[in-house]
């Protein structure tokens, strides 16, 4: 029998106690009623509670607590991890990849540019940076003679003395400016390349004031301020820093000048060169130089420079010719405009006649601030070797370049052409004082044109028969540079700073006077030029004269033959440490002396004489 709900009416027999049991415990038998229809026994089984889960809402998005836990713990441990190792590795020394160190040559040459600082004068700018020096000599120009006052501040002064020679200042500039074009990638690699350049414009600048750069038809032009026997008390007689001068500065303008004037021209144009960069400055020296060469160069004005100095002042820088500088000067007029009646100029037979091109004159084969020749025919010689310019140059300059080669071969003690000393110092003019200056100034010439060789592949040259290699050439130029560095009987490198044991009384004003001493007059410096002493302020990268013939040098400050040093000597320097420094391994700029030049294959105008 059944119910209405499909159970049976029966009931079930047992103890009563075990019914109590049954229908008092809430938990039934789930097994005895699983084979039900579950919408039949649903409501005897009561819902299974779930448990609810822990979640962490993100706002983006909802994770479990654990895992959120988990996630956090790994990001913390990861950070450690990273920050404790940044901090190892920041606090664990490294090896730095520092660049090679710097070669001698060039570590004297960056000493020898800090000369010219110390011998500015005018107005110094705060970028100087020699701390015991000062702007001096603000009214010079004021006092002209022969010419009208005028600004002629600025400029250097010339050696020990606080006298500004026109003469071998420009030199001076004509070869630092063509170390610059040769040797550009060099001074950039010894981070000296703006500064050699600012020292270049320190000296143009001046020598643009020196005359009316801007006129065709030059009257004039300065050819020194101060003087040393003319009037008294002067720069000799008086022993003071440029800073306390206080006796009268002349200017002396000359209206004769074709050596000066050419030499001017000459660094005028080099320095055109240097600064094509800078379009407006270049074309300005251009100007100055093409009017300065015009005034040289006129007819009716062909009396040596010295000739309109005052008889006191003519002996210090006295010229001995003016065609060696038309030729030095007409060559880099070329180099700086392509104007091709300059190359006609300087390839004139009778100008070379003039010039003693042909290996005559007590002083051939030794360049210098007097004689330019043996340069000139190297610069021509470059043209030469690697341009070929043809009819109708070729001629001459195959002459100058056979010239140059003959120059080279007198260059090697083997050949003995000069005396050189046991030390191994060739005296270029012998029984003169300050033979350092000649000898760095061919050391230049000779590693220059070694290099042109080089940059041409031409092996060698032959002397007498004797073949030798280009490098000989550098070797010979080492050897004089070497000599300078130190490497003598007097285990004493000439130049001031460089090395452990250098001259300690350099014959110069400015350096032997204390600055703390405030102003010392005329002759109460006396006191300091006489000191046995050294120096109190150093004069560093200053070459001095050097030694005698018996490789002795005398470190006395009133010894200038030998203790003095000199804006044109310190220029030579310059340019054979940058020949033989190795900041690069690249040699000459074959190309940029040459980027004015036109094609050589138009007919010349008609030749100008000479």
């Amino acid at each position: 029998m059944f119910n209405s709900w499909g159970g049976s009416v029966d009931m079930a027999t047992g103890s009563g106690a075990e019914d109590d049991t049954h229908s008092k415990n809430p938990d039934v038998d789930r097994a005895s009623v699983k084979s039900l229809e579950e919408t039949h026994q649903s409501w005897l089984l009561e819902p299974k509670a779930e448990k609810k889960k822990k979640e962490i809402d993100l706002g983006c998005m909802v994770c479990s607590r654990k895992l959120f836990l988990i996630l956090f713990v790994t990001t913390i441990a990861a950070s450690s991890i990273v920050g404790l190792s940044v901090l190892f590795w920041k606090m664990t020394p490294r090896k730095h990849h520092h660049p090679p160190p710097l070669d001698n040559y060039t570590i004297a040459l960056k000493m020898a540019l800090k000369f010219f600082d110390a011998q500015k004068s005018g107005r110094l700018p705060k970028s100087n940076n020699i701390s015991w020096r000062e702007s001096s000599a603000l009214l010079d120009g004021q006092v002209a003679i022969n010419g009208n006052p005028t600004d002629l501040s600025g400029g250097y002064y010339d050696a020990g003395d606080n006298i500004k020679f026109g003469f071998p200042g420009a030199f001076a500039m004509t070869l630092l400016s063509w170390s610059v074009i040769e040797y550009k990638a060099k001074y950039e690699a010894a981070v000296e390349l703006s500064h050699i350049k600012e020292i270049i414009k320190w000296g143009t600048d001046y020598m643009l004031k020196t005359f009316n750069y801007t006129s065709p038809n030059v009257d004039y032009v300065f050819a020194q301020v101060g003087d040393a026997n003319t009037s008294d008390p002067n720069d000799h007689t008086c022993w003071e820093r440029p800073e306390d001068m206080d006796y009268a500065r002349p200017a002396y303008a000359v209206s004769s000048a074709p050596d000066l004037g050419g030499e001017i021209a000459a660094a005028l144009a080099a320095a055109s060169i240097v600064f094509k960069d800078s379009p407006a400055y270049s074309n300005k020296l251009s100007t100055g130089a093409a009017n300065i060469w015009k005034f040289a160069r006129d007819q009716g004005k062909r009396e040596r420079f010295v000739t309109g100095l005052p008889e006191g002042e003519a002996g210090f820088y006295n010229s001995t010719s003016y065609w060696d500088e038309y030729i030095w000067g007409g060559a880099w007029m070329y180099y700086a405009t392509g104007n091709t009646s300059y190359l006609q100029l300087v390839t004139h037979p009778d100008l070379a006649k003039h010039a003693n091109a042909d290996g005559g004159g007590p002083f051939y084969g030794t360049f210098n601030w007097d004689n330019k020749l043996a340069g000139a025919q190297v610069l021509l010689s470059r043209l030469l070797i690697m341009k070929s310019p043809g009819y109708p140059y070729e001629q001459l300059l195959r002459e100058y370049h056979n010239q140059t080669q003959t120059v080279m071969c007198n260059y090697l003690p083997q050949h003995g052409k000069f005396n050189t000393t046991k030390g191994g110092l060739t005296m270029f003019l012998y029984g003169q004082g300050q033979q350092l200056q000649y000898a760095v100034a061919n050391s230049m010439l000779a590693s220059l044109y070694a290099e042109y060789m080089k940059a041409t592949d031409v092996p060698g040259w032959y002397c007498h028969g004797t073949f030798y290699p280009a490098e000989t050439l550098n070797d010979w130029a080492r050897s004089q540079i070497d000599y300078v560095l130190g490497h003598n009987p007097m285990n004493m490198s000439y130049v001031v700073g460089y090395g452990e044991r250098y001259p300690q009384q350099v014959h110069h004003r400015a350096a032997s006077i204390p600055k703390s001493a405030g102003r010392v007059g005329c002759t109460q410096g006396h006191k300091y030029r006489d000191a046995k002493s050294p120096n109190p302020h150093i004069l560093e990268g200053a070459m001095v004269g050097g030694p005698n013939k018996f490789d002795k040098y005398h470190d006395r400050r009133t010894n200038y033959q030998e203790s003095e040093p000199t804006l044109a000597a310190n220029a030579a320097l310059v340019g054979a440490l940058a020949s033989l420094s190795t900041a690069t391994n690249t040699g000459v700029d074959a190309k940029a002396i040459f980027n004015a030049l036109p094609p050589l294959f138009h007919p010349p105008p008609p030749a100008s004489e000479p």
